[in-house]
């Protein structure tokens, strides 16, 4: 185990903001909260990105287990949705993370984020011309779960923005679909995380680490709270625009 020395509230508390603003978006949307922690911790905080996404991937073990019982709590969760998602997404994880211990997944990153800005505008588009009273079961989840799972580990993030989004477009009602995707991410993050363990040993819990958990612990119970009183037009949008967003920055930051 690495040395942490003696843990300063002053030198953690930015981390633990940024866990808690990242998990606040994550627990109501049901994606984001690599993607905005990542972004605070190398953009602002000046964290080396791979120790971010490390750091990013032990922390969320802990954070999402928080979120899911408290989506379980509020009754956010298609216990049959989460069954069929949850074993593709841990393979699918496994393998990702066994990848990018071998090879740069960077090149298909921003690919990927061109794909995730088209299903961000869908989303906006369904949002606006939202059918308001039948949802429909989702046909395609062992597939999504197995390339969530995958671009999670492979790209450093993605299991919510692929899986939510998609869930969605196929019609899945959004308060279930958030809130059983951010149960079972708590199975891929455990699988990723120890799998990474086992290639690069511990040296990536640090005290930003410990910040992100921290915050994102804390945040967790309101993420499910917001995610089962906000209106489903108004997720949807909210979905859309996030992601529509994270995606357009991360393909900038790519190009330029």
């Amino acid at each position: 185990m690495p040395d942490l020395g003696i843990l300063n509230p002053a030198d953690i508390w930015p981390f633990v903001l940024a866990g808690f603003a990242a998990q606040m978006v994550d627990g109501a949307l049901g994606m984001a909260f690599g993607v905005i922690s990542s972004t605070l911790l190398v953009s602002v905080l000046g964290v080396p990105p791979a120790q971010a996404s490390a750091g990013v991937h032990l922390a969320e073990v802990f954070t999402t287990g928080a979120s899911g019982l408290s989506h379980a709590w509020h009754r956010n969760i298609d216990w049959s949705l989460f069954a069929r998602l949850v074993v593709p997404g841990v393979i699918g994880g496994v393998l990702g993370a066994y990848v990018l211990s071998n090879i740069d997944a960077g090149v298909a990153r921003p690919l990927v984020m061109a794909y995730l800005a088209i299903i961000g505008a869908m989303l906006l588009y369904r949002a606006w011309r939202f059918p308001p009273h039948k949802f429909d079961d989702p046909r395609v989840v062992a597939p999504l779960g197995l390339a969530g799972g995958f671009l999670d580990a492979a790209g450093g993030g993605g299991w919510g923005p692929v899986v939510t989004s998609n869930l969605l477009i196929q019609g899945s009602e959004p308060r279930k679909t958030i809130g059983t995707v951010s149960a079972s991410e708590f199975f891929l993050t455990v699988s990723i995380s120890l799998t990474f363990i086992l290639t690069l040993g511990f040296e990536a819990f640090t005290k930003a680490t410990i910040g992100l958990l921290i915050g994102g612990v804390l945040a967790a119970p309101f993420g499910a709270i917001l995610a089962k009183n906000v209106r489903p037009r108004i997720l949807l949008f909210m979905v859309g625009a996030i992601l529509t967003l994270t995606s357009a920055f991360s393909i900038w930051k790519a190009l330029v």
